[in-house]
């Protein structure tokens, strides 16, 4: 391992952190408070996985809501494995990056199937199933069965970037921080990992710093320095291509929207989408699905991970016959339909609410 670009030699203070955690947890409803743990309530591995899948390049705010519906829909994984896919698609519908929905739905089953419905207790076993990768799977391993590994997270990035002053982006030290965040890893793991977290979402947060409520404060290289918002240094960012296409929104003269289903393979992998063009660098004339007399809505503009969507929209009122391979929807119905972000931009152009 390369010689380490970090400035400061102090390891993590755990005792410190654990103290802050027993007085200043956050009330999250997959979470088992540190009072509760210690009277012998053990983290349920189902809802801390649920709870963990959901919160990949989301917020706490935005996944509430999420979690405790399918929660009441599928209480233990083998409801939840037992579900239809679409089912799920449809619940998961705005929460965005679907591929993770799909690998939740494969890995229930393979809980299921595999494991009899119990979650392994170790990283490594973990991360043998569907859509568990290395952070999730260190993550389960800590907070549901104490595995005294580092769990390093997109909070702690930016709480180790300042505690070491990190001259580099963090993730050309990746494998630096979570060796020295190894380090300090105590018995109590899943505590201190979850201490952690909500250090990173409250105290020392992206756009601010309250260091002098922070346990980490007295051996912090940033805020000795004052300096902690410099933190962690951004790479560059290379500009993201754009894609250009049409989207056709078809209704009949009730007022049903014609819907699909995309492929199931991709990006948006097996959601409901309304007919379109594909998604190129240059915009094409647009090859309407059928005769009508179309209406340029205007455009929704969509930014995915790797490039940004430029979508023109267009409506017409169609006669329904002749179209193989979808569906009509009522209006009132559109909010039950696995409509990404996405569509319901589209629908929301073309003056549908959904």
């Amino acid at each position: 391992m390369p010689q380490l670009p970090l400035s400061n030699p102090h390891p993590i203070d755990a005792p410190a952190v654990l103290a802050w955690y027993d007085s200043h947890a956050r009330d999250l409803p997959w979470r088992v408070s540190p009072a509760d743990r210690k009277a012998g309530l053990r983290p349920d591995p189902y809802r801390v996985w649920l709870s963990e899948v959901m919160l990949q390049q989301t917020t706490v705010a935005a996944v509430k809501a999420y979690f405790l519906r399918f929660t009441g829909l599928w209480p233990r994984v083998e409801d939840l494995a037992a579900a239809p896919l679409d089912s799920v698609l449809r619940e998961w519908a705005g929460l965005g990056y679907y591929a993770r929905a799909r690998n939740l739905h494969a890995c229930a089953q393979a809980v299921v199937r595999e494991h009899g419905g119990v979650f392994p207790a170790s990283s490594a076993a973990l991360q043998s199933l569907p859509g568990i990768g290395a952070y999730t799977g260190a993550a389960i391993a800590a907070i549901c069965f104490d595995e005294p590994v580092a769990v390093l997270d997109g909070n702690l990035d930016r709480v180790l970037a300042r505690y070491h002053a990190l001259d580099v982006p963090v993730r050309e030290a990746k494998e630096q921080l979570r060796a020295a965040l190894q380090a300090s890893v105590p018995e109590r793991a899943g505590d201190f990992a979850q201490a952690m977290m909500d250090l990173g979402a409250t105290i020392c947060a992206p756009r601010s710093a309250t260091c002098l409520l922070c346990p980490l404060q007295p051996a912090c290289v940033a805020a000795r320095d004052g300096t902690p918002l410099l933190y962690p240094v951004k790479p560059e960012k290379a500009e993201k291509p754009v894609r250009k296409g049409h989207a056709f929104v078809m209704t009949d003269a009730a007022g049903d929207v014609y819907l699909q289903s995309r492929p199931p393979k991709g990006l948006l992998a097996g959601m409901t989408e309304v007919p379109g063009s594909d998604w190129s660098a240059e915009l094409g004339t647009p090859a309407y699905p059928r005769e009508a007399q179309w209406h340029h809505r205007g455009q929704v503009v969509h930014v995915f991970t790797h490039f940004r969507l430029e979508l023109e929209v267009w409506s017409a009122i169609v006669v329904p016959d002749g179209l193989d391979g979808g569906w009509w929807a009522e209006p009132e119905a559109l909010k039950g339909e696995a409509l990404p972000t996405l569509f319901r931009k589209v629908l929301a152009q073309a003056g549908l609410e959904s």
